[in-house]
């Protein structure tokens, strides 16, 4: 015995067009939950856009600053290396007057230390 039996009007059984309706309503839930997700998304690559600009400002002006201040330590050691040897060289020149000068006077007093014959 072959018995089909139409489910279709038992009690709280939904109809083809209250299940597709049901699907509809799930289905625009999600796109509003989509296209929110999506302006925050928007507004979040908007915020990283603005800092990556202010990031790249700052760096560009710490480069230039860095550059600056390699230039003007160059600057230095240059000064302080021509001022530490000219000091040297000074200081060279005095030693060697004073030697000449020590000489000098060793001869001087080996003269005036000599007997006289």
């Amino acid at each position: 015995m072959n018995v089909e039996m139409d489910t279709d009007d038992w009690l709280g059984c939904p109809t083809p067009l209250e299940m597709y309706q049901h699907q509809c309503s799930i289905l625009v839930d999600e796109l509003v939950e989509t296209e929110r997700m999506l302006r925050r998304a928007r507004a979040n690559i908007a915020g990283l856009v603005q800092m990556n600009d202010l990031l790249m400002t700052g760096k560009a002006e710490t480069e230039a600053k860095l550059a600056a201040a390699e230039e003007k330590i160059s600057t230095l050691e240059q000064q302080y290396s021509f001022a530490s040897v000219q000091s040297v060289k000074i200081i060279t020149g005095q030693r060697d007057h004073l030697l000449r000068e020590n000489q000098r006077l060793l001869l001087e007093l080996s003269v005036y230390k000599q007997p006289l014959a």
